[in-house]
């Protein structure tokens, strides 16, 4: 029975060897390249879910059926000598183009959504292209920097994923362009002047300026790598000294930390940071600040050259005095206007009623602006009716108009001075939610991606410091107390 059985395995590889030889060199490059599952296992248990011509066909009959595969040792496919020379499969041959197809997968899936505008029905009932955008980018932002609570660099896997998929992004402000005259010469001699395309002006000017403070605010968190500080959930026992003593972490949080209890509590060495720790820390608020301030300013100059949509004007109040209100407006509306004082006498304690002025104060500005910016308008209007003692105080009220407007203005960026931080105002969010143009749309969410980026990392950073002051506070307490 056992020499029957050898005689059967030589027969069996004897035409397992002769299909092989029958087996194409075109038909096994082309199919291994579209098939990732073919590979070296071809004797293995997975052989069978290969889709090739070797495979299609398997081996069968009753001679086949007691052959185990699994107890023969895995053997290297070889293709077909060629030349004299014999072509091995590398292992790695299938996992590359793997991974190169999951990222155009994924690259698929994030222009398929913009170019449905967010509506997967198909029904074209999504929103504009630059809306997409804007929401594509601020998700993304969330995604990898939604939970910045700790002073560390980021995951290697989401910088990866910010800087493949912004760059996914932003390749749409590539064809955005604008035609320019340029002189060029001609082989032979001469010049002669055409127009070519660049980059356009707000983009030329401010998209390498986000890129570079995007490069910039992940090199400071680069930065914080085996630094003398980490950090501890709320409640957490920690030893808190050399000797191994043990003490809460729930030491005095910041009034920002009070607020948000859920933030991982810092903690330093129990004399506190060393100097030059101290000192490159305060060198990177520095640094951050001055990344804030620049994302601010092309923020808010993105803001102000959008145009103002139609539903935000028809939602208006038609008198600006109704919509500050009786106290404000005599503040406003008084000989000496004083736009500290008035922010000193309003109650600004939270941010929401800080929001809800600031709402208020921009709103009665444009509608004074809408008086005095088209004037002709009611010009018209008022040419219908007799002209008897009118023209005068037609003359007083746009003039009236225009101070109220400028009383107005100053209010609002002394307000936003005050408050940095202040959240988005309701023009704010109808000018991105009905803004059509995709540059601006590109340059607005990029930079106010920047901008809160640049807060959350300041935050963190004046937390540690308050944790060291304290830190260092307390132990000279004791030591003089010792």
């Amino acid at each position: 029975m056992g020499s029957i059985g050898v005689s059967s395995e030589d027969d069996e590889l004897e035409q397992l060897s002769e299909r092989f030889d029958s087996y194409s060199l075109s038909a096994d490059v082309s199919e291994s390249e579209s098939c990732s599952g073919f590979s070296c296992r071809l004797y293995g248990r997975q052989a069978p879910a290969a889709s090739t011509s070797l495979t299609s066909s398997p081996p069968s009959g009753p001679d086949f059926a007691d052959i185990s595969y699994s107890q023969q040792p895995p053997m290297p496919f070889v293709l077909p000598a060629v030349g004299g020379r014999c072509v091995d499969l590398p292992p790695t041959m299938t996992e590359k183009p793997q991974t190169k197809l999951s990222e155009v997968e994924l690259m698929k899936e994030r222009f398929a959504k913009l170019l449905l505008g967010e509506d997967m029905s198909g029904g074209g009932k999504g929103v504009c292209t630059a809306l997409a955008i804007s929401n594509a980018i601020t998700n993304l932002s969330a995604t990898v920097f939604g939970e910045l609570w700790k002073l560390e660099p980021l995951a290697p896997q989401k910088k990866a994923m910010w800087c493949r998929e912004m760059d996914w992004l932003l390749s749409v402000s590539d064809s955005i362009v604008e035609l320019i005259p340029s002189v060029q010469d001609f082989p032979g001699g001469g010049t002669f002047e055409v127009m070519v395309t660049r980059p356009r002006s707000d983009l030329y000017v401010n998209l390498p300026a986000l890129k570079k403070l995007d490069a910039m605010l992940l090199s400071i968190l680069d930065g914080f790598h085996d630094s003398e500080f980490y950090y501890v959930d709320r409640g957490i026992i920690v030893p808190d000294s050399d000797d191994g003593a043990l003490s809460s972490s729930s030491g005095r949080p910041s009034t920002r930390q009070e607020e948000k209890w859920w933030l991982p509590f810092p903690k330093v060495p129990s004399n506190g940071l060393s100097e030059n720790v101290r000192k490159t820390l305060q060198q990177c608020r520095d640094c951050t600040n001055q990344i804030l301030k620049a994302a601010m300013a092309i923020n808010s100059s993105v803001l102000a050259e959008m145009e103002t949509p139609d539903a935000y004007l028809e939602s208006l109040p038609k008198s600006g005095k109704a919509c500050l209100g009786e106290i404000i407006y005599r503040f406003i509306a008084a000989d000496r206007f004083s736009p500290e004082g008035l922010l000193d006498y309003l109650d600004l304690s939270s941010e929401y009623t800080t929001l809800e002025i600031a709402n208020r104060i921009e709103a009665a500005a444009h509608i004074w602006k809408q008086k005095h910016v088209k004037p002709h308008l009611t010009r018209v209007n008022s040419a219908k009716s007799s002209w008897g003692g009118k023209v005068k105080g037609f003359v007083s009220e746009i003039e009236k108009s225009k101070l109220l407007a400028y009383r107005t203005d100053t209010l609002l960026q002394n307000l936003k001075i005050r408050f940095p931080g202040l959240p988005q105002t309701a023009l704010d969010m109808n000018k991105i939610q009905y803004n059509r143009d995709v540059g601006q749309s590109i340059l607005e969410s990029y930079s106010r991606v920047m901008e809160s980026i640049a807060f959350n990392i300041m935050a963190r950073i004046d937390d540690l410091l308050y944790v060291d002051d304290a830190t260092k506070q307390r132990a000279a307490a004791e030591s003089m107390s010792g």
